[in-house]
């Protein structure tokens, strides 16, 4: 029998979830929908992985190399995709894992600092989409009496005390992850080693308090205002801040694919949090809580590819930075070709 994870990388592989398999020496038989776990996720991975890379590196060299700074939005998505890039990186090493049985091969240093990047996406990520929030919501609740909070100083303040805090909430993934041989298994698994089942319910906990409702509830807070100024506060103002309306659209369309994408796995989450209590027991429910776990995970690293997709196809001023960007190469080859032409000729003339 090979090793079933609850064993969604950076989250959940624990010491209590092999003996949840293997308890008493009576584990829950392995169903067939673990052959799609080992053939098909790991290609989906990989794919995922290509993509966002492609799509994020893209993203992050339109924001840096485009003559214009940055605006306030910007800084934030920015800074979204890169740690959407950091994710994507590190996924390629989970599906080599997966195709291997959840036989981890590249040593311990590599479990932990692997996972740590993947963790640092999940708090990073949905704190940028806060930060974002909140910017749209003051630049259409309180565009007056609060505009001089929506600065780039500030807004680069809080990307770095973000990245601070996502670093500071990976510490117990660095400290407990573990690579371990389990000879019933026949693997060496990179899974997490808690030192007690408090300090697993605890991290458990603040992965659903910290990652998901403080958050989610703050970004609905401010989702709700955004769009009561939307319907409110009349054309005439918009219509003289076209600027505010489109980067406002492009921000909801960045929260509601994060809500489609996320929210499932948080639902298992507290699932899973049960089932250790004990409050849903049975091999069916653990099966197919595995087998969510899997789906559901992945489909969340997914969001690390929709949102590249979302600035082009939303962003209009995305896309015409793009433009303008291409436009500023152009331009510049064109100066060097006629600066690499006149230089041949006027040597030509002084051979001659």
């Amino acid at each position: 029998m090979t090793l079933q994870p609850t064993s969604i990388p950076g989250f959940n592989v624990t010491i209590s979830d092999i003996n949840h398999h293997n308890n008493n020496g009576s584990p829950c038989p392995e169903t067939e929908a673990w052959e799609w776990v080992y053939t098909i996720e790991p290609v989906y991975i990989l794919i995922i992985s290509v993509l966002g890379i492609i799509f994020n590196l893209f993203v992050l060299m339109v924001f840096c190399l485009h003559k214009k700074p940055c605006t306030v939005a910007e800084i934030y998505l920015s800074n979204l995709a890169a740690a959407d890039l950091v994710l994507v990186s590190c996924l390629p090493f989970w599906a080599v894992n997966i195709s291997n049985n959840f036989n981890w091969p590249f040593g311990q240093f590599m479990c932990k600092i692997v996972n740590v990047g993947i963790k640092l996406n999940v708090y990073s990520s949905i704190y940028f989409l806060v930060l974002v929030g909140i910017d749209r919501y003051l630049a259409l609740v309180h565009a007056l009496s609060h505009g001089r909070m929506r600065r780039p100083k500030y807004a680069k303040l809080g990307c770095l005390l973000t990245w601070s805090f996502g670093l500071l909430l990976s510490i117990p993934t660095f400290i407990f992850r573990e690579v371990k041989h389990f000879p019933q298994y026949n693997v060496h698994a990179c899974y997490l080693e808690y030192p007690s089942y408090t300090a697993e319910v605890l991290c458990d906990g603040m992965l659903l308090f910290l990652s998901f409702i403080v958050p989610i509830s703050i970004i609905s807070f401010c989702t709700l205002k955004i769009i009561q100024a939307l319907k409110t506060q009349g054309i005439e103002r918009f219509n003289a801040e076209k600027t505010e309306q489109k980067a406002t659209i492009l921000i909801l369309a960045v929260l509601l694919a994060f809500l489609i994408c996320w929210v499932p796995f948080h639902l298992v989450t507290i699932l899973n949090i049960l089932s250790r209590a004990e409050l849903l027991i049975g091999c069916h429910i653990s099966s197919a809580l595995d087998i969510c776990n899997q789906i559901f995970t992945y489909l969340a690293f997914f969001n690390s590819v929709l949102n590249p997709v979302l600035y082009v196809i939303v962003g209009k001023n995305f896309r015409k930075k793009v433009q303008e960007l291409l436009k500023q190469w152009s331009i510049k080859r064109t100066i060097t070709s006629e600066s690499t032409r006149s230089n041949l000729s006027s040597t030509l003339k002084t051979l001659v």
